[in-house]
């Protein structure tokens, strides 16, 4: 095997609102084939991304897929095309409202009045129940409370650099109301 072989990164959970507020992305050598990383608001690097919720819209326009998909703390977005067939193919047979399940990479671009947008590249998508959703929440909002609360990681450092305080505790406060709202549900 060659030297130059990755193997795949495992895939950070993440909500929606940490998504909407990380903006950063960074490769952490030159080399043109090193991966690309979105920095987390939490305090870690992330080349991939397992998200949760209701797909709520679906529209094919050109070829692709352009969803909007969201959970207890906001909404993102995925846009998947012939680079991700096997997700554009389980997105042509979701109808929304679906709960889903998205593995895929971070992509963030800048707006002409220059804010960035994050969204997500999908490597899969999977209709999932109400049970399997609530799971996720919980183990994402345990997740992300640990990346917040280990702030001697150098990525948490760089997170507290890039992002301000406000950015810091939305995240928190978001993590909170998902876990008040799996508790509703219980």
């Amino acid at each position: 095997m060659s030297s130059n072989y990755r193997s795949r990164e495992v895939a950070k959970r993440v909500f929606a609102r940490e998504l909407r507020e990380a903006d950063h992305m960074f490769k952490e050598d030159d080399d043109e084939y090193a991966p690309s990383y979105l920095l987390l608001p939490s305090g870690n690097k992330a080349n991939r991304l397992f998200l949760a919720g209701t797909l709520t819209e679906k529209e094919r326009k050109d070829g692709f897929y352009s969803c909007r998909v969201t959970d207890s703390t906001g909404k993102f977005y995925i846009y998947s095309g012939q680079y991700q067939p096997k997700a554009t193919e389980a997105l042509r047979k979701i109808n929304p409202p679906t709960y889903v399940a998205i593995t895929g990479k971070p992509n963030t671009y800048e707006t002409d009045d220059g804010n960035v947008i994050t969204s997500i590249r999908p490597e899969s998508v999977s209709e999932i129940t109400e049970k399997t959703r609530s799971q996720w929440m919980k183990e994402t909002a345990h997740q992300t409370l640990e990346r917040l609360s280990a702030p001697t990681s150098t990525y948490a450092s760089r997170a507290a650099e890039q992002y301000d305080e406000d950015s810091l505790d939305t995240v928190h406060q978001a993590t909170i109301i998902a876990l008040e709202s799996i508790q509703t549900e219980l």
